[in-house]
């Protein structure tokens, strides 16, 4: 049987100078932004109740229907809160009155209070196999609405004590209950979106390495002929998701970090915001602070020709949702005309050839200020 599955393979490909340099010239991003509907009407924090009120899927759906007009091209939810088989009609209708599709489906197996102690690594059993049983049925809804991904935030898995944690057993549950999961319905690609802390104190992918290494020992782990079988071809079914706000977090580079899962081939999409360097969770607006992550992002990306989708990832809590999602697509667009006019040839020698282009980047940065 064969599946229509997105293959992001073409990441891999080494380019020489010569053709890095054509294809800079002739490429540009195509910016399918998405939108989380988590964020539509946000729920307040630790300390503070919500500054909106809430919204029923309906609701926020309608929502979206209104942003069509600054690009949005997707959108993300989590199955089975916010997107399920009953309620999949209204994202149906929105794609058909808007264009706006739904793009992928992730397991809500973070929030209940079941999972105090973890979903997918849990030691307590019960509590895990419900989480492996939301999984595998968000995987299922992916694969039979055709989305372009599934996805995992492990953010409640993890632990609080360095002390007597058993690392390996850790690992070892969540790795084989997404391999289980993705063997009982194969065809699927699943992205890990690593975060260093929170909601757990200790997250149990810390960082963009965490994360590559999980999906290369998931995928060592699945035994279904199908999913070898893709896997073999040079298909990854495993990816990556990262949030510019998570790897700051930790204290990463975010192009290096995105360079890392391009390399890989595994960049199945990406989470945009701002966030400063550490600190918590803020997921604030595009390029509100540190604007050259965003930028040298997308340059990167633009390098590694990226296809897929440019995922919003907010908090808006003190402004109207349209407004910030409007401020986010401008910043985004934006950007990336900025990189288009870079002189990338310029950029490229600079690179190699160092000694003969001596504060030639510090350079063009400054003039691009103009």
């Amino acid at each position: 049987m064969t599946y229509s599955i997105t293959d992001t393979s073409y990441q891999k490909k080494r380019l020489t100078r010569e053709e890095l340099v054509k294809h800079m010239k002739s490429f540009s991003l195509d910016l399918k932004i998405s939108l989380g509907i988590w964020y539509f009407s946000p729920g307040g924090g630790r300390f503070h109740e919500a500054y909106v009120p809430n919204k029923t899927i309906a609701e926020r759906i309608e929502m979206a229907a209104g942003m069509a007009k600054f690009g949005v091209k997707a959108i993300e939810a989590h199955y089975p809160v916010e997107v399920n088989e009953e309620n999949y009609h209204l994202y149906e209708r929105l794609e058909k009155e808007t264009g706006i599709v739904l793009q992928s489906a992730y397991p809500a197996i973070f929030y209940p209070k079941e999972y105090e102690f973890g979903s997918l690594s849990n030691p307590i059993k019960k509590y895990r196999n419900k989480a492996s049983e939301t999984l595998v049925n968000a995987l299922k809804f992916v694969k039979a609405k055709k989305l372009h991904h599934a996805g995992i935030w492990p953010g409640i898995d993890g632990y609080t004590y360095s002390l007597g944690t058993l690392f390996y057993d850790m690992w070892d549950r969540f790795e084989g209950a997404v391999a289980e999961a993705m063997d009982e319905v194969p065809g699927v690609i699943c992205a890990i979106e690593p975060k260093p802390y929170e909601p757990a104190p200790n997250n149990i992918y810390r960082t963009t390495a965490d994360g590559l290494i999980a999906c290369k020992d998931i995928e060592n782990r699945m035994k279904n002929k199908e999913n070898r079988a893709l896997l073999d071809k040079g298909v990854a079914l495993m990816g990556m998701q990262p949030e510019i706000g998570h790897i700051r977090m930790g204290g990463e580079d975010t192009p290096y970090a995105i360079a890392r899962c391009l390399r890989e081939g595994r960049l199945f999409n990406t989470h945009w915001n701002s966030q400063p360097l550490g600190n918590y969770d803020q997921d604030l607006n595009v390029g509100v602070i540190e604007w050259q992550q965003a930028e040298s992002m997308l340059f990167v990306l633009k390098m590694a020709g990226f296809k897929e989708y440019f995922g919003l990832d907010i908090n808006p809590e003190r402004m109207p949702v349209e407004k910030a999602v409007e401020i986010n697509c401008m910043a985004l667009k934006t950007m990336n005309e900025r990189i288009n006019a870079l002189p990338a040839e310029r950029i490229i020698d600079s690179y190699f050839d160092p000694e003969k282009n001596r504060g030639e980047i510090e350079m063009i940065l400054v003039k691009s200020m103009k």
